[in-house]
């Protein structure tokens, strides 16, 4: 498989561990309850009745063999991401350096082309203002008035489309050669489903390999 199926094999295996750790980790699903009504200590002539109470899952009978296929799911992926780390180093690239960094680039050049996009604006607020003068008896007393707001930007808008176009350009480059490495790097790894396969297919065939 090449490094970008890896990665989406991996993130398979991220999701079947987390179901079933959802599972083992909610006690209901874990334990069984029996339930005896005590019938006769209240009516002689009675007999007892005891009742199991069937816990929440599916699995209920197949705990056992659910802890085991969580740690064959853990050791799938210890293997995988070991391969994958493999594969890494023989790039021509920082795989992971340079995904972060494209996010910085990609996000940095979003915010120049807003920058970019503000436009100078004058706008007349009726009655914004309050200002203060004395009337004919000296006393002091407040009056409305109109505010003329200017916004201008205070900043060099080439200077921002200029890198916001470098930023871009450079991100698309790099983008570019992590899609050519992603497709073209193999790993040294066998999947043991299809990414596509469901839990319940997974675990079913893990079971009846045991």
């Amino acid at each position: 498989m090449n490094l970008k199926e890896a990665f989406r094999y991996q993130n398979a295996l991220e999701s079947m561990i987390l179901h079933a750790e959802d599972i083992l980790d909610n006690e209901e699903c874990v334990t069984l309850t029996r339930r005896t009504y005590l019938y006769k200590k209240a009516n002689p002539g009675a007999d007892n009745e005891t009742v199991t109470v069937i816990p929440d899952t599916e699995y209920y009978r197949q705990i056992n063999e659910l802890i085991e296929f969580a740690i064959y799911l853990v050791k799938q992926r210890e293997t995988l991401t070991a391969a994958i780390n493999a594969t890494k180093r023989s790039l021509p690239v920082d795989l992971d350096g340079e995904i972060s960094m494209n996010r910085y680039r990609q996000r940095l050049a979003d915010v120049y082309r807003g920058m970019a996009r503000i436009k100078s604006k004058e706008v007349t607020e009726t009655n914004g203002g309050v200002g203060y003068r004395f009337n004919n008896e000296g006393n002091q007393v407040a009056y409305k008035c109109d505010v003329r707001r200017v916004t201008s930007i205070n900043f060099d808008r080439n200077i921002v489309r200029d890198y916001a176009g470098h930023l871009s350009s450079v991100a698309d480059k790099v983008s570019r050669e992590l899609d050519r490495c992603l497709i073209s790097y193999e790993v040294d790894f066998k999947p043991q489903f299809d990414v596509n396969d469901s839990f319940d297919e997974v675990f079913e065939r893990f079971t009846d390999d045991a």
